[in-house]
């Protein structure tokens, strides 16, 4: 039997390219469109939302697989990039988004290849059952940098 969960936020208009959010979960923040569609830099906007929520998906993911795979994480940084391809009509649209995990993990006595191999089954697994990654049209890919501490 399917479940259901329900997320909100609320937005606000402030005035020329400004809006205020604030999320269900508690957090707010103003917003505002990128510079090169007429807003304001240094402030968030939904194009970081869109390629923010795919990067804190995955990484949520894989901290989830790592403990499933009995992973010793001992460090997770992703760098996350999303091309935007702006047609002739002027619809947008986000191509692809880029991830560069580098993630630490220590061998505690186990085989590094098979360490490796765990790694990147929980890689495959964070991608497969990531809600934000599978909710897109963009193609994503995951190019990790894998440390292994013996």
């Amino acid at each position: 039997m399917s479940q259901t969960a329900v997320y909100d936020t609320t937005v606000t208009w402030k005035g020329e390219h400004w809006g205020h959010i604030v999320m269900g979960n508690g957090p707010e923040m103003d917003f505002s469109a990128p510079p090169d569609a007429q807003g304001h830099s240094g402030v968030f906007t939904p194009e970081d939302a869109f390629v923010a929520s795919i990067n804190t998906c995955i990484m949520m993911m894989f901290i989830w697989a790592a403990g499933r795979f009995k992973l010793n994480l001992l460090a997770y940084e992703c760098r996350a990039e999303g091309t935007k391809l702006i047609e002739l009509n002027r619809t947008e649209i986000f191509s692809d988004v880029r991830l560069w995990p580098q993630i630490r993990v220590g061998a505690n006595g186990d085989d590094p290849a098979a360490v490796e191999a765990r790694i990147q089954k929980a890689l495959r697994a964070a991608r497969k059952y990531s809600l934000v990654a599978n909710s897109v049209k963009s193609t994503i890919t995951v190019e990790p940098t894998i440390e292994i501490e013996v």
